[in-house]
Order: structure tokens, then C-alpha cells, then sequence
């Protein structure tokens, strides 16, 4: 009978490091990214503000759509 005990207790406590060794490097991982995560999250907003300007691109290509034609038209005017 004392041998079952032994053998649970036994049993029960690789189960434990098992667990403890799966769960340790996990939570080492998490950490480290925890830790880099305000550098990406600065990184992300820069390039918010970076991009921003890209918003106008339709009204420039709009702009430079009407220049286009009224540059053909001319050409066509003249001969061209």
C-alpha cells in the first residue's frame, strides 16, 4: 500500500515539472514580447503619421487626371 502512494506521488510530481517545464518558457516568451511591444506599437504610430499624407493621393491623381486632359485637348487644338 505504501508503494501505490509512492508510486502516485511520483507520478504526480513529473506531471508537475512537465507542466512547469511547458508552461516556463511560454511565459518567458510572453514577457519578452510584452517587452518589445511599446517599440512596436511607437514603430505602428510613426507609420500612421508617415502614411497619413497618402490619404490626398486621390486628389492629386484626380488633379493630374484634369491637367492630363486639358493638356490633349490643347495638343489636339493645335494639330497635334
Amino acid at each position: 500500500m505504501v508503494t501505490d502512494w509512492t508510486i502516485g506521488y511520483v507520478i504526480g510530481g513529473v506531471v508537475v515539472v512537465a507542466v512547469v517545464a511547458l508552461v516556463v518558457p511560454i511565459l518567458i516568451l510572453a514577457r519578452q514580447i510584452g517587452d518589445e511591444a511599446p517599440k512596436i506599437n511607437a514603430a505602428l504610430e510613426g507609420a500612421v503619421t508617415n502614411t497619413a499624407p497618402l490619404a490626398a493621393l486621390r486628389t492629386t491623381i484626380e488633379h493630374a487626371t484634369i491637367i492630363i486632359a486639358g493638356l490633349a485637348r490643347g495638343r489636339a487644338r493645335l494639330g497635334g
